[in-house]
């Protein structure tokens, strides 16, 4: 018999779990309550409840927390204490925010909010208006407020996400479009990747590397010293960076990854990970035959453990097996973004950060 394996378990993004906090601090700023569990309202009309991890009244202000389960998603965030500070705003101001402690500020142009304001995206702060609405046409009190979020130890947990290259310094990101965090989705690296391709656009950039890790992301570096801006950590979303490519465009793009990625691309497989498709060895022997290759070296390459063996039998050889596979590697990126005037280059490294094949510009 098959064993089941159970249903993934969703959890609640920065973004909701700050909208909870705040409703609850100004609550307390008005009756002299916290409402524990608080329920919010979701962007698709959702109302789950939470738990108040920590409460404080204090002058003028008053202060909630909530513990953020992000589900059986590998988030960084998941854990963390989500705090909101309420406080009095001036009359007629509506609600302001401010970063606190582990929240980032914007530097750069390009992202959801402009420079110099608290790294809280658009859909979060209409969550957090709109429970504060909420609260002060329930008890007849003002929504002229101060918002302060905060993530204790959060700008230690940035330091493992791409905000400082983003340019937001100094902490965390409060996230999410639909309150929910999708297990397994890859949703905060996908926003990722397309938060680094509008700030290089609104850079003015017309060069940026997608790389599938550090190590191709140095040999990149190597070749072109681009700035930090230009480097987008695409991981295994190739497919993604160039579809959101298609709409938001940059002249010239370079692809760099590891053997095994590149491979994966010129198999045709736009998403890299080891779960959407593994390295076809047969596909590798071809590109060593074309490359002129002997039928004793194509079959050490079909009896093959790993991409990276199959490259080592055919660099012993003297064969370019790489160049073949960054040109077909190219030629599955150009059709993704067929028609929006994209040049594409292909680089291969190995994992000492040799170039082992490449496809160059077209122009």
């Amino acid at each position: 018999m098959t064993k089941q394996v159970p249903p993934l378990r969703r959890g609640w993004t920065t973004g909701t779990c700050a909208t909870a906090a705040a409703k609850a601090a100004f609550a307390a700023l008005l009756t002299g309550d916290f409402p524990d569990p608080v329920e919010v309202t979701l962007p698709r009309g959702e109302r789950p409840s939470f738990a108040l991890a920590m409460t404080r009244k204090m002058d003028g202000a008053a202060l909630a927390g909530v513990i953020k389960d992000a589900g059986d998603d590998p988030d960084v965030t998941h854990g963390a204490l989500i705090c909101a500070t309420v406080r009095a705003g001036a009359r007629g101001a509506g609600v302001t925010f401010k970063a606190g402690e582990g929240v980032g500020t914007v530097t750069r142009a390009g992202l959801p909010v402009p420079p110099g304001e608290p790294a809280i995206n658009p859909v979060p702060r209409r969550m957090i208006k709109a429970a504060i609405d909420e609260v002060a046409a329930a008890v007849g009190g003002a929504s002229d407020v101060e918002v302060e979020i905060a993530i204790p130890g959060g700008e230690a947990l940035a330091a493992k996400t791409v905000n400082r290259r983003l340019g937001i310094i100094g902490g965390l990101s409060i996230l999410g479009t639909t309150g929910i965090v999708v297990p397994y989705s890859c949703s905060a690296w996908i926003h990722s990747i397309h938060s680094g391709i509008d700030v290089a656009r609104a850079a003015g950039l017309t060069h940026i590397a997608g790389a599938t890790g550090a190590n191709s992301e140095a040999g990149v570096q190597k070749l072109y010293s681009l700035p930090e801006t230009a480097l987008i950590d695409m991981g295994d979303f190739v497919g993604g960076m160039l579809k959101y490519l298609r709409r938001h465009p940059v002249p010239r793009v370079t692809i760099a990854g590891g053997v095994a990625k590149m491979t994966k691309l010129a198999q045709g497989l736009s998403d890299l990970h080891s779960k959407r498709g593994a390295v076809d060895l047969g596909e590798l022997a071809n590109f060593a035959a074309a490359a002129g290759g002997s039928a004793a070296l194509c079959e050490r390459i079909l009896a093959a453990n790993t991409a990276a063996q199959a490259f080592a039998l055919t660099q012993a050889e003297g064969i370019a097996l790489g160049d073949g596979v960054a040109q077909a590697a190219r030629e599955t990126a150009a059709n993704l973004v067929a028609g929006c005037n994209i040049d594409i280059e292909i680089l291969v490294f190995d994992r000492e950060q040799n170039l082992v094949g490449r496809a160059p510009f077209k122009s």
